[in-house]
């Protein structure tokens, strides 16, 4: 955002946390990055008129100001709900602003690092919050009522920090680099791995960036799309291949200011349009032997994601959804209450057909929390994990669908925000592991165990 669109949340942000918004400032300056930036076609550029365009210049190398590596306080739950409640209240002022433009909300990261919240999953013992999946679960929901962007690149950074610590193909080192970073200066990290020819790994297959082994280090080149953080991100964890006849495949750790990456700013996406997720292109990137942090021959495979942190990724992408959900079900009932036709002379609230809509919503809501809450404290198994993504997304957008339905056309009218919410809640299908992957698993592990009981 441009300083004079930040002026819009300056009483709000300086009356609650000061130090959050000058935090905030800082985000605007440019810093100097090795990271070139090309737009894309003009296709998917909006007007010369934007106003908005014309006055928030993109920040691609800002950083947040840094914070000591400390214990954080004990903190009652009650205040730590309090403390949510009114980031998901600022988060929203300006969740329209970031739909319109599509930037990166890099305010809303300077917000979150000074609540200690980027380094929330970070282990204790270097200075993180050492937090479970109950807890990260709850500040996901919270960060995607107010602007699910934002959500979604923090459950990126939960993820790879969530089982960080206990990769030991990571050199120590490396790990409490990242770890650390996260907590002083809100560095954010994500895998970047779905490439223009390939597809998702989901698929299978190998990849196409490649990492060839030199004396100086491994010189990495390739392409990936849907880099869900982008200009946002200092730590790239590129999925790749070496030259090798048996190729070693899985994880290359790039930092943002290695030269030789582009990003190319291609995303103009109906939904979660504030991700940044633009393609970013590696040419003869040098980094060192050691960056090769989590790789294994293709002959003999293995996986970084296993059922514990499969579940946590369904959890938190799940969350995000059903937050966008609670969002639109809160601008509906609200709707309800305030429309009053001159015919009715009362509220649409008092008609039985929009209180069974409301019903209806909230049920499937109360659903969705209920395999949410069980899940995150551990009491639903890790087999179920891609259904728990498949019935919780499913809720949400039909959830968001009967609010359109009951609204009408003041639903879908860009100057309420139920037609946004609707188009980031449809993004949720399209999240690993997809509808047809689940159900297809599912109803192979049913013949399976059949076969194996007779």
């Amino acid at each position: 955002m441009t300083t004079g669109s930040f002026k819009a949340c300056k009483p709000r942000l300086t009356r609650i946390w000061p130090k959050a918004f000058s935090a905030s400032r800082s985000t605007f300056r440019q810093a100097s990055t090795s990271v070139s930036t090309r737009r894309g076609p003009r296709s998917h550029r909006r007007p010369a008129n934007d106003q908005h365009l014309q006055s928030r210049p993109i920040a691609k190398g800002s950083r947040m100001s840094p914070s000591p590596l400390r214990r954080p306080l004990p903190e009652s739950v009650a205040t730590f709900e309090a403390r949510l409640n009114s980031l998901t209240a600022i988060l929203a002022e300006t969740a329209e602003l970031y739909d319109t433009t599509a930037h990166f909300p890099h305010a809303n990261f300077s917000l979150l690092h000074e609540h200690g919240l980027l380094g929330l999953v970070v282990p204790t013992e270097l200075g993180g919050g050492g937090a479970n999946l109950v807890k990260a679960q709850q500040v996901i929901s919270a960060v995607a009522r107010g602007e699910p962007s934002t959500a979604l690149i923090l459950v990126m950074q939960y993820l790879q920090h969530a089982r960080l610590q206990d990769n030991v193909n990571w050199p120590r080192d490396l790990r409490v680099r990242v770890g650390e970073e996260a907590v002083r200066e809100g560095a954010l990290i994500n895998a970047l791995r779905v490439e223009p020819d390939l597809g998702t790994p989901a698929r299978g297959g190998l990849p196409g960036t490649i990492a060839r082994r030199t004396a100086e280090g491994w010189r990495i080149s390739g392409t990936k799309i849907y880099s869900t953080g982008s200009h946002g991100l200092t730590w790239f964890a590129v999925w790749g291949r070496s030259d090798d006849d048996d190729p070693l495949v899985g994880t290359w750790l790039v930092h943002k200011d290695t030269p030789g990456i582009q990003i190319i700013e291609d995303w103009d996406h109906l939904g979660m349009r504030a991700t940044n997720s633009h393609e970013i292109r590696f040419d003869n990137v040098l980094v060192p032997l050691e960056h090769a942090v989590s790789v294994s021959p293709w002959s003999a495979p293995k996986s970084d994601l296993d059922p514990a942190g499969m579940l946590w990724m369904s959890v938190l992408l799940s969350s995000v959804y059903d937050g966008i959900a609670q969002s639109a079900r809160d601008w509906l009932v609200d709707w309800l209450e305030q429309r009053k036709p001159s015919n009715l002379g009362a509220a649409l609230s008092t008609l039985p057909r929009f209180q069974e809509t409301v019903g209806h919503i909230d049920t499937l809501l109360f659903a969705n929390r209920s395999l949410l809450d069980a899940a995150a404290q551990g009491l639903t198994p890790t087999q179920h994990a891609g259904q728990l993504k498949y019935l919780v997304t499913g809720n949400a957008i039909r959830a968001v669908e009967l609010a359109i339905e009951a609204s009408g056309n003041p639903g879908l009218s860009r100057s309420n925000p139920l037609q946004r919410h609707y188009r980031n809640v449809l993004c949720g299908r399209v999240h690993t592991p997809q509808n047809d992957a689940v159900l297809i698993g599912v109803g192979k592990a049913a013949f399976a165990a059949r076969n194996a009981a007779h």
